[in-house]
């Protein structure tokens, strides 16, 4: 009889970039940091493809993430003496361009570097006929089969342009433990492993609500996931590295920037409400139980176009009659079509004169930017000894700058060409899955029993929940979660939508969802159109919406004395 051959060891996946501007050293510490098999790097978001978007505007041969070859200058080498493969979406609009790039850097340092690349994301040359008319972008969430091919290849570097973040991960787990595309528990799982550390040190500490209970915040480590056969993963960062992993860190990163219980992506639609967390020892994190279904059959597209174009003025309004002297300004400019915010900043018998003053912000927006650059805040200036008393500004009067406008759409996926460029030129045509499954939400999970009466005391909500928001698109997310039991069943029963449009009055009047997933002892809300546009739009003075968390935990809610 012949013996079973053995299991593959786990895979050490780590992470050294959550978006473009993250910690350019990231990439050498995590390759002489530890142990790791792989290395990935997000670059990507919605602002940036935009970003993206204007330079390939200007120079057709840009469009990739120039950081990232900055940085493989230092970091080729040892990558490559260590076996560490690289998997990075820094190829943006342009990935074969980057993948040249990295050759010719290679040629340049006298390094033997096996290159591909993963291409067929751009949809812009064929948006107008999907139905995208008016794009200055328009790319595809890829999946990870292509990043498998490659590696498969032998690849020593992938570079891919726009795939799902957690797709860096799940590629090199699929390749190593030759999953298939209906293995759908472990792809699932190794989602949720790409999901926890695509954005670094969000995971070891980093904009983490209860950040005052991590020992030592000061330059958080970037995490690694080690992920399992079977998909599950242990987070975790290299020894000696600041911050922390605990299940709360994990958690807050979970909920950020999700919707309901069932996460779709390109290959597999990830159940995080069958997510488990358990400790594993110091700064390890185990992820277990993750279910997945087939993939919905469309894939979800991300649209950058140019808005228009933007100024603003922001006066400063100082001591007494705050909102008398704001409405004068109102009237003074009444000739411009603005969106005009109020922050009260001030505060009464203040010792210090700015916490004496509010801000009013005065935004304009136009097709035309004559019509809205100097002249817009050369008539604010022009009201400076005619206006209210104590007249000042924040910044000197400037011209209009051009903003966009981020809109998601969805096509077929047959109608998207995932291609595989492996390291030897040969081009891989990676077809869409043959089973998918449209994503619906099966109704909410039951409550837990609420806790009994007893007395209860004013206090900020986040004396026992943590939060993290996020954005996509125009929406936001708010994941709010507890860490006892008995709060989780204050926390499920207390904050309602009703609650929760309370506490957070610029919500009133949109369309917010509530998604329970008892698991994580959480609630993730959804605010549908509290971005406007998007994070390029600038429609708001968080337009991330990266801070409505904690804005939340502020709120006074009247919380058990027992949770207290």
């Amino acid at each position: 009889m012949t013996a079973a051959a053995p299991a593959p060891a786990p895979l050490r996946v780590g992470n050294a970039s959550g978006f473009y501007g993250d910690r350019f050293s990231a990439l050498h510490e995590m390759l002489t940091g530890g142990e790791l098999d792989v290395l990935t790097g997000d670059y990507l978001a919605e602002l940036t493809m935009l970003i993206l978007g204007r330079d390939r505007l200007k120079n057709p041969d840009a469009g990739y993430a120039k950081t990232f070859l900055r940085q493989l200058e230092t970091t080729l080498g040892p990558a490559l003496d260590r076996g560490v493969r690289i998997v990075t979406n820094a190829g943006g609009l342009n990935p074969a361009g980057l993948a040249a790039a990295i050759r010719d850097l290679a040629g340049r340092l006298g390094l033997a570097a096996r290159v591909a690349h993963v291409e067929g994301d751009d949809l812009t040359a064929r948006a107008a006929g999907l139905g995208l008319d008016g794009v200055l972008t328009a790319n595809a969430y890829l999946g990870a089969w292509g990043i498998a091919a490659c590696l498969d290849a032998g690849a020593d570097i992938v570079v891919t342009g726009r795939v799902t973040d957690a797709s860096l991960v799940v590629g090199p787990a699929a390749a190593h433990f030759g999953w298939g595309r209906e293995d759908y528990d472990a792809l699932a799982g190794a989602v949720v492993a790409g999901h926890v550390i695509e954005c670094g040190p969000q995971a070891t500490g980093g904009n983490y609500a209860f950040f005052t209970e991590i020992p030592d915040l000061r330059r958080p480590g970037f995490p690694i996931a080690v992920v399992e056969a079977d998909g599950g993963s242990v987070i975790t960062k290299h020894p000696g590295t600041g911050g922390a992993v605990t299940t709360g860190t994990v958690t807050a990163q979970l909920l950020y920037e999700i919707a309901g219980a069932r996460y779709a992506g390109p290959d597999v639609t990830a159940r995080f409400d069958t997510v488990r967390l358990t400790g594993d020892g110091p700064d390890r994190v185990r992820i277990g139980g993750v279910r997945g279904e087939a993939p919905p059959p469309t894939l979800k597209v991300g649209c950058n176009s140019l808005g228009g174009f933007r100024n603003q003025v922001e006066f400063v309004l100082t001591g007494l009659d705050i909102e008398a002297k704001a409405e004068l300004v109102r009237a003074q400019l009444g000739g411009f079509d603005a969106e005009w915010t109020l922050a009260r900043t001030d505060r009464a018998d203040a010792a210090v004169q700015e916490e004496a003053s509010a801000v009013l912000r005065c935004v304009v927006r136009s097709a035309d930017p004559k019509a809205i650059g100097r002249a817009f805040s050369g008539a604010a200036i022009e009201l400076a000894l005619a206006g209210y008393p104590g007249f000042h500004v924040t910044a000197p009067p400037g011209e209009a700058s051009p903003y966009g406008v981020f809109e998601a759409a969805s096509v077929d996926a047959r109608e998207v060409e995932h291609i595989a460029v492996l390291p030897d030129g040969r081009r891989r045509v990676i077809e869409p899955p043959l089973a998918t499954r449209e994503v619906t939400e099966t109704g909410q999970p039951p409550l837990p029993p609420p806790l009994p009466p007893g007395p209860r005391r004013r206090a900020p909500l986040g004396t026992v929940a943590g939060a993290r928001s996020g954005d996509k698109g125009g929406s936001a997310n708010v994941g709010v979660w507890v860490r006892t039991d008995d709060a989780w069943r204050w926390l499920a029963h207390t904050l309602t939508v009703e609650e929760f449009r309370r506490l957070l009055p610029e919500t009133a009047d949109l369309p917010v969802t509530r998604h329970v997933l008892p698991n994580l002892r959480a609630l993730n809300f959804v605010v549908d159109g509290l971005l406007g546009q998007g994070v390029a739009s600038q429609a708001r003075f968080d337009p991330q919406a990266k801070a409505v968390g904690e804005w939340l935990r502020s709120r006074h809610v009247d919380i058990p004395e027992t949770l207290l």
